[in-house]
């Protein structure tokens, strides 16, 4: 029974990695695809105050509407377990509907915010270097400024803190929590970036990693 018990228990926990695994790379796509959508036009918010009205409006994110429900039926065995570690004994299914609606809701804020941020930073890199902002470097930079306004940039490799968005979307949703008043400061610290320096630091360290390759 003991045996039974131990294997069921490491069966539940694979599955949840396996699950929370599915969810971050879903997350990733998303946000892949919701950044590429913005550089594959010509149009850039040009200043923090542009993305602020253009946020305080209703966001347009249809294009990317089978992403994000892929994300948020991903997000539904997170939530269970969320109102589990809430010591609920039960967990009634309207109490999880109404946090996955939340979650759907917090997915499609969070994808127009991300979006509108990206669009900055492209605008002020490009303007900083007259030439066409360099993808990684945007989506880097745009992830980096909307899960922390405060924190100071590093550019020490390429990754992405996509578990993190995950959590922050999803944790999100399932409390209620609002991100909009993260967004105007990822905007406004946007507004301040250094981007000719921030480039310069980008392409240096990306000529190390092609030298580092082809010496090996």
């Amino acid at each position: 029974m003991r045996n039974r018990a131990s294997s069921a228990g490491k069966g539940a926990g694979a599955n949840a990695r396996d699950a929370g695994g599915a969810l971050v790379e879903a997350v990733g796509r998303l946000a892949d695809k919701a950044i590429d959508r913005v550089l594959l036009t010509d149009e850039r918010i040009t200043s923090a105050a542009d993305g602020k009205r253009l946020l305080a409006g209703e966001a347009d994110v249809e294009a990317l509407a089978g992403d994000i429900q892929r994300v948020v039926v991903l997000a539904v065995p997170v939530v269970r377990r969320l109102a589990r570690g809430a010591r609920l004994t039960r967990v009634p299914w309207v109490m999880v509907a109404s946090s996955v609606v939340s979650v759907g809701v917090a997915v499609r804020t969070g994808v127009r915010e991300l979006q509108v941020l990206a669009s900055l930073v492209a605008y002020r890199l490009e303007q900083a270097t007259g030439a066409p902002s360099e993808p990684a470097l945007v989506k880097k930079l745009a992830i980096d400024l909307y899960l922390d306004p405060k924190r100071t940039l590093h550019l020490a490799d390429e990754r992405l803190r996509l578990l993190r968005l995950t959590r922050n979307w999803v944790l999100s949703g399932a409390v209620g929590r609002k991100t909009s008043k993260r967004a105007t400061m990822a905007l406004d610290a946007a507004e301040r970036l250094d981007a000719a320096a921030l480039s310069a630091r980008w392409d240096a360290m990306r000529r190390r990693q092609d030298e580092s390759a082809s010496g090996s």
